[in-house]
This record gives C-alpha cells, structure tokens and sequence, in this order.
C-alpha cells in the first residue's frame, strides 16, 4: 500500500510516465498521440479514432495529473440526417459510431477534467470540441470551473449544449477569479444565451466597480487590466441569436470598461442589431475587437464604421486580442487549389503579371532535380490517341519550346522597361495550359512571388513614408513644447491666485472679527437700558413703602419681612434687606 502511494504521488509530477505506467497495468499500449505536444505542456487529442479500451489509463493519468497546461478534446464526427431503406443494409459504407459519442464516456471524460481542474495549479487551457455534452456532464464541469484558480481559457466550440447548458456554465464563470476568455461557437444558442452571458458581464461589472471604489481610496489610480473577470466572448456561428441578442450585448458594452473582445460571426444579426451595437460604442473606449462580419443582413457600410470605431479604441497597437480568421475551426480542413503567380511590376493603370497553369498539392524536390525547370511541374496530362484533346508529341515538344521562349522574351522585355523607369504602361502576360482558360480576379492568388527590380520602387515608398513620419515627429515636438510653456504660464497663475485668495481670507477674517466687537458694544448698551429700567422700578416700590409708612402701616411691612432701614427717603431708596422667612 505504501507503495502504491509512493508511486502516485510521483506520477502526478509527470503526466506521460503515469501515463505508461496505467497502460503497463492494463496490458495495453500507450497510444502515440498522447505524446506529441508533452514537451509543451499540452494535451491535445482527436478522439474520433480511440477505442473504448485505452481511454481508461488516458483519463485516469488526466484525473491526478498536476503537470499539464493545456488540455485540448477534439472530434470531427458528424452524424448523419437519414439513410434509406437500401441503405440501411449497406453497413460497410455506414462511418463507425466513436467511442466518445456515448453518454458514459463523456461522463468519466468530465469527471476526469473535474479532478484535473480542483488539485491543478498550472492548467490554463480547456478546450472540448465537438462532444455531446449533457446535463450531467455540464454539472461536472460546472463544479471544476469553481474550484480551478488558474485557467484561463474555455472552449467548448461546437459542443451543442443550448441555452440551458450555457446558463449552468455560466453559474460557475461569473464568480472566476482567473477566466478571461470563453469560446462558444457553433454552440446552438439563442438570442437567450446572449442575455444569459450579458447578466455575467453585468454580474462582473459590478464587482470591479467595487474593487475600482476601493483601490480608488487615498487618491489612487486603480488598475483595470489587472482586475479579475472576462475579456473575451465568443458567440460565432449562432445563427439564432440575431438583434435581440445584439441588443443585449449592446446593453451591458456601454458601461463596461473591462471586455476587450466579442466575436459576434455568423449569428443572424441585421442592421437594427448593428446600430445598437455602433451606438454601445459611443460610451466604450475599451473594446478593440467586435466582429460582427459574415452577417449577410448589414450593410456593408455599418460593418466598416464599426471596425473603424474599434479600431479607433485600439489606437492602432499590437493588442494581444486578434481578430479570428474564420469563424469555424472546419473550415481549415477545406483545401482550395493553388495557382502560381510571378508579379514583374506595377504601373499606374494595372499590374504586370504571368500567371502559370494551376498548383494541386506540393510536393517533396529530391536533391537532384532541384535544378530543373519550373514548367515541367506544370504539364497537362498527355491524353490518349484518339480521344479529343489528342496532340501528337511533335506538336507538344514545339508548343511547349515555343511557350518557353515567350516567357523568357516577355521577362527581357519587362526588364528593359523597369531600367528605363519609364514603366507607366501595364503589361500583362498570361500563360495557361490547355485546361485552365478561364480568368479569375488577382484577390483569389495564394502564391505571388515579387520581382526583383520593384526594389528600387519600394525603398522609395519607404524613404517618402520615413520623411513624412519624421516631420509629423517634428510637429509632435513642436506641440509638446507649447504644451509646456502653457502649462508653466498656468502653474504660475495658479500660485498668483493663491496668493490672493489667502489675502483675502485673512481682510475676511479681520472684518468679522470687526463686526464681531461692534455687536458686543451693542448688547452692552442695550443691558445699560434694561438696568436702568429696573433701577425705576426699585424706586418705584420704595417711593410706595415710604407712602405705607406715613399712613401708619410699618407694621404691614414687618410682618412681610422689610427692615426699618430700608425706607428712605421719597425719591432715593435704599433697599439692604433680603427676604426671610416668617418666624
């Protein structure tokens, strides 16, 4: 038991060699794509074609591995719609079913990711593509997300989860401190997944406002970049998300000031949905990818002001959000045929251009035929006597030294027109076999190889462009000098006025201290009048004493407590007694 403890415990430090060991138990060999990307850190995988057997070692390695960084689960399988009767009993032409389609292997598949994403430090890419995925499963997944605290990044493209589904991912992404990208393509959502995924950035949005509130204390300037929460949405190849979606997105990209990309492509959206998203980014000055291309229903005009609006955000700098090339992963494996193009020049009324034959695939030059011609690869296949199209092998070898020494002519000619530099008339020359006549437009060209006498023209575009940034550089300075000057000249202003503003405050403050004494002196003067009033009153009640007294009534005011000494004279009296109590 010790043991085995020991040796899971070093196994968990190295994926590949816990890897073996498992398959070792299980008398299985390990499989050779598992090892492709290891040095990288990477798991990436296309399942299609792994059988039901060796995915147990596979995904138990996953469940305990501590060492990845990456892990990718693709499948390309596409089921079909129906067969018929006929077909039915033609099972050798039927594609065989995957092991990974089934319910109990994309369960342990998402347990195993569950464990990787709750006991990983270093795992930052999750990528399950094209994998039915179901309720449980999504639960699973859900419960990783909220314990990892180092992924990045989550991709489930082309995984047919629907709205319910997004909104149980979304549970557990709102509340990530470390994701900052998720991929929903082809995903089957509506314009609800668009409100689901607007409630998170609002969700997320009133999060960072806190945290900009709180780092704003103390006259601080909060960091924004740094802050948690998404960056990038992607939403491409939802065909039924369309305005109402639009509308929702445009909603919470007003006052967002953290999401720096939204991939919108193919996602059934007119130009109602456009102009609200065109006037969401009148307030944001962040956003410096939304692509909405590849949405026949807007106009062409919209799709470019909006680019030019983001880009406008971006300032034309190198962002680490690029704009996607295509908005299916399917579509690299779509191959187009190639065509050979030697571009001599260009004047001012067109390009001069040779254009040869067709490119099929390209293939490995041994070392001894590197010197041969380049028009041998590029031959028509030889038809058979008697078929249409048959040309006898005299009339070929002379069509093609013929076709030659016109290439070789029309190179001179070229050549003698650039050295004299008087090159403005066009020249176009066109060679193609007998299978390819048609013209296409130069747009559609994969491989152009550039002449060198157009050197010369280039270095003087450049050596043009380089004076014209050197004087803009000139203005630049210019204009940061009168900048300073203004800003010394408003520096001094602001010391003037200060200046003068504390001479003020001190004149202020010594005018109500003025005005302070001269109330005092007032309420002095009225007490002197409230005391002589007082003093008439006391003369009054003595001059009524004294009127007692003569009309023989003193002892009327013994009895009341008033002393002998206080009667005096009528007009002048003296009041010492105090009042006592009767015996």
């Amino acid at each position: 038991m010790i043991d085995s403890v020991k040796v899971r415990r070093q196994c968990m430090q190295d994926f590949y060699s816990h890897y073996e060991h498992l398959c070792a138990l299980q008398s299985s060999v390990p499989l050779k794509a598992v090892k492709d990307n290891l040095s990288e850190g990477a798991l990436d995988l296309t399942v299609d074609r792994i059988k039901a057997a060796d995915w147990a070692p596979l995904l138990h390695a996953v469940r305990h591995d501590k060492t990845l960084t990456s892990i990718a689960i693709r499948s390309f399988h596409q089921q079909g719609l129906g067969e018929s009767g006929v077909e039915r009993y033609k099972t050798y032409f039927r594609k065989r079913i995957p092991p990974i389609r089934s319910k109990d292997l994309t369960g342990q598949l998402c347990k195993a990711v569950k464990g990787c994403l709750s006991i990983s430090d270093v795992l930052k890419n999750l990528e399950l593509q094209g994998l039915l995925l179901r309720e449980r499963d999504l639960i699973l997944l859900t419960k990783g997300l909220a314990k990892t605290s180092s992924l990045e990044s989550v991709s489930l493209a082309h995984c047919p989860v629907g709205d319910g589904g997004l909104e149980t991912i979304c549970q557990s992404v709102k509340n990530s401190a470390s994701i900052r990208s998720i991929n929903f393509t082809g995903c089957s959502l509506t314009w609800r997944g668009a409100e689901h995924m607007a409630n998170v950035l609002k969700h997320q949005a009133m999060k960072r406002h806190n945290e900009a509130w709180a780092e704003s204390l103390r006259y601080r300037r909060p960091d924004l970049d740094c802050m948690t929460g998404l960056r990038r949405i992607t939403f491409n190849c939802n065909m039924l998300v369309g305005d109402r979606g639009a509308s929702a997105f445009a909603e919470c990209l007003g006052e967002d000031l953290w999401l720096k990309a939204l991939d919108l492509q193919q996602c059934g959206i007119s130009n109602e949905g456009a102009k609200s998203l065109f006037d969401a980014l009148q307030a944001n000055r962040t956003l410096v990818v939304l692509d909405i291309r590849k949405n026949p229903l807007i106009d062409h005009v919209l799709v470019k002001s909006i680019i030019e609006r983001v880009l406008a955000n971006g300032n034309g700098a190198n962002s680490e959000y690029r704009w996607l090339t295509s908005p299916s992963s399917k579509d690299a494996l779509k191959t187009r045929p190639k065509k050979r193009t030697i571009v001599l020049g260009s004047g001012r009324k067109g390009k001069a251009t040779i254009r040869i034959g067709r490119l099929t695939s390209k293939k490995s030059v041994s070392p001894g035929k590197r010197n041969s011609s380049v028009k041998d690869s590029y031959l028509p296949k030889p038809q058979p006597p008697g078929t249409k199209g048959f040309i006898p092998w005299r009339t070929a070898e002379r069509a093609k030294r013929c076709s030659h020494i016109l290439y070789i002519k029309c190179k001179e000619l070229w050549e003698k027109f650039a050295l004299s530099e008087d090159y403005d008339i066009p020249v176009k020359v066109t060679v193609e076999s007998a299978a390819t006549s048609e013209t296409e437009e130069t747009e559609e060209l994969d491989d152009i190889i550039h002449h060198p006498v157009l050197k010369k023209s280039l270095d003087k575009i450049n050596v043009t462009k380089y004076q014209q940034l050197q004087l803009e550089l000139e203005e630049c300075l210019l204009k940061l000098k009168e900048e300073r000057r203004a800003r010394v000249k408003a520096e001094e202003r602001i010391m003037e006025l200060e200046v003068e503003n504390a001479r003020l405050r001190n004149l202020n403050t010594s005018l109500s201290e003025v005005l302070h004494a001269q109330s005092a002196t007032n309420m002095i003067l009225e007490d002197e009048g409230v005391l002589g009033s007082i003093e008439n009153s006391f003369q009054k009640f003595h001059a009524f004493l004294d009127l007692l007294k003569d009309a023989g009534l003193g002892q009327l005011a013994a009895l009341a407590g008033i002393e002998q000494s206080d009667f005096g004279l009528l007009g002048h009296p003296q009041m010492n007694s105090t009042l006592t109590k009767p015996v």
